[in-house]
């Protein structure tokens, strides 16, 4: 199936800037807590749970942050698509293109707990097209397909 979702993708500190554009550009603000927990999110290659962040950010600043606190601001960046969440893990990764809207496709393993992100928007339209027949309105559909990745199988 063909997409036709062209973006460029963003690494390292190309990447925190452009979530920091993003973030400011919806009017919110890029506060130092939350450009450490970008920093800590945006290294893991694999979903990520709020209490590593926690975890990382803690020993970043020296002091405890408490998990809520991670929460809200992991919170904060799903709703501005500065990352994205697995639901079925609870776990989070940080979008390598912010600014970029689409819908939420992950191939998860079982095994590893690897998260594989896909971009298809032929398939989010279908999604979204069955929502609105069932009278429906989509706010942030997440299609998560569970089973073993190809260094697992």
């Amino acid at each position: 199936m063909a997409n036709p979702h062209q973006h460029h993708e963003h690494a390292g500190v190309d990447l925190a800037r452009a979530a920091e554009r993003a973030l400011t550009d919806a009017g919110e603000q890029w506060t130092d807590l939350r450009a450490d927990v970008f920093a800590a999110l945006s290294v893991h290659a694999s979903p990520t749970s709020a209490y590593d962040i926690a975890d990382q950010v803690s020993a970043r600043r020296g002091k405890r942050i408490a998990p809520n606190s991670i929460y809200r601001i992991l919170d904060l960046f799903v709703s501005n698509n500065l990352a994205m969440r697995v639901e079925s893990s609870n776990a989070y990764l940080a979008n390598s293109h912010p600014g970029c809207l689409h819908d939420c496709i992950f191939l998860v393993c079982d095994e590893c707990g690897e998260a594989t992100h896909l971009d298809n928007d032929s398939v989010s339209r279908n999604v979204r097209a069955l929502a609105e027949d069932a009278g429906f309105k989509a706010e942030r559909p997440v299609i998560e397909i569970r089973g073993l990745c190809a260094d697992c199988r």
